[in-house]
């Protein structure tokens, strides 16, 4: 039932004691199967461009602003231009041997009201799909959530990205809708789908990405037991 004002107009729940939350840190994330630090141009530009460069073609590239750097100083360029960007935290996510196989970032971040955004992912093909890149994006909500106190972490792609909206969904991020003609990307319309996880839901989504990151739930060849759905669905019925 809302609440209502005493002009007996529904409004809003109360956020008690609420205040601005803290800027996130450009700080390293450790996790179990590798960790994110932050990116930098002499530290992680090599092992991106050689982790790019096993693309067969240029699809990494069609959604985001950037184009694929083709040579190490363009990646060179590339990296230290986000780096310097003082409106992202831009993160490597690097694996147990140390190489940088993609980036994500902090970005549209909001403390006054507790909004935050994951964006500038770009993921080579030895990260796609794998434990690692689940691992990283768990990493990140968890620093919002748990450790910033943020209210809403939000996800934004082309409506045209199937791939991206099939990961926000697959990572437990519910769809919100379509701004049609958001924007103009390298000279195309580009309608942004939005999807959103707030601080309620993040309990069940934070229970489900850690049991299917848990070890017991990969056999002995690395394949997964229960996907990251079924886990969801089982953990919101206990």
């Amino acid at each position: 039932m809302a609440r209502l004002n005493e002009f007996g107009q529904p409004i809003g729940d109360s956020v008690p004691n609420w205040s601005p939350r803290p800027y996130p840190p450009a700080a390293p994330m450790q996790g179990r199967l590798g960790r994110l630090e932050p990116l930098s141009a002499a530290q992680h530009a090599a092992s991106l461009y050689e982790a790019f460069s096993l693309a067969p073609d240029g699809r990494l590239w069609t959604y985001v602003p950037d184009e694929p750097p083709q040579s190490l100083q363009d990646m060179m360029a590339h990296i230290a231009a986000k780096a310097a960007r003082a409106d992202l935290v831009m993160n490597a996510i690097l694996d147990p041997e140390d190489r940088a196989l993609g980036y994500s970032a902090f970005m549209r971040i909001d403390p006054q009201i507790g909004s935050i955004e994951v964006g500038h992912v770009v993921f080579s093909p030895a990260l796609q799909r794998s434990p690692l890149a689940t691992e990283a994006m768990y990493l990140m909500m968890r620093q919002a959530f748990d450790e910033l106190g943020y209210r809403r972490y939000e996800w934004k792609c082309d409506s045209l990205n199937a791939p991206s909206r099939r990961a926000a969904g697959r990572l437990g991020f519910k769809y919100e809708g379509i701004f049609r003609n958001a924007t103009v990307l390298k000279g195309r319309n580009r309608d942004t789908a939005w999807f959103s996880i707030i601080a309620s839901e993040w309990p069940l989504v934070k229970a489900a990405l850690e049991a299917w990151l848990d070890p017991a739930n990969f056999d002995a060849k690395g394949r997964q037991v229960r996907c990251l759905e079924e886990i969801r669905t089982a953990v919101g019925h206990l």
